[in-house]
């Protein structure tokens, strides 16, 4: 599933892989590789084939909720999808609360007690997904999983995770996408380990590689 994915998210160019012209985040950061999610979708084919993965995942690991949760913005569509798809209620995760009206940051219906699985497109430093995690925990709901289409596998955001006692499910990694850009062309073979080196030690990849 991982590599299919992987592959789903190289064909749509919702990631750009550029070892020579790096991206900059809005960290500051530089980086080789830039994932948007967003670009599923425009694919309707491409879009059922990730809910397919999401409730694959949620069967595997015999996952039980009550609420489908989406991360604004880019978690929000594909938590209807799901939602949609399991005949099941649906929220969605403010960023922040809202500075009017009722001030909410959980939009939907929430009841206290009930078992929520909170939809990520992306998890990079995971602090922003953690962030909407305890924030469905102090509207009186329950999470005990996260399902992102994609991480990078940093150990940051493992760490955030478990320290939130959250479990982490992701279609597909970065350590797998980079193989699979690697087989298919994507990536000159000999940028591989270039590229995997931003994975490691991403504050100080750019300076590494002279350009900054």
């Amino acid at each position: 599933m991982k590599e299919r994915i992987a592959r789903i998210l190289l064909d749509i160019k919702a990631v750009s892989i550029n070892p020579a012209k790096p991206f900059r985040y809005a960290s500051g950061i530089l980086s080789p590789i830039y994932c948007d999610n967003r670009m599923i979708m425009s694919y309707p084919g491409r879009r059922k084939e990730v809910t397919d993965a999401f409730v694959s995942v949620i069967e595997e690991n015999s996952l039980t909720f009550d609420i489908v949760a989406g991360t604004a913005t880019a978690g929000i569509p594909h938590a209807a999808w799901l939602a949609e798809r399991l005949g099941k209620p649906m929220i969605y995760i403010r960023s922040d609360s809202k500075d009017h009206g009722k001030q909410n940051r959980i939009e939907g219906l929430l009841e206290n007690g009930k078992k929520v699985i909170v939809i990520e497109d992306l998890i990079s430093t995971g602090g922003s997904s953690v962030s909407a995690v305890e924030a469905v925990r102090e509207s009186g709901g329950i999470v005990e999983d996260c399902i992102a289409i994609f991480t990078y596998g940093m150990e940051k955001a493992e760490k955030r995770f478990k320290e939130a006692k959250c479990s982490l499910h992701a279609l597909s990694d970065f350590s797998v996408l980079i193989d699979v850009a690697a087989e298919e062309g994507y990536i000159d073979k000999d940028k591989v380990e270039m590229v995997k080196k931003w994975n490691k030690a991403p504050s100080e990849w750019g300076k590494e590689m002279g350009f900054e």
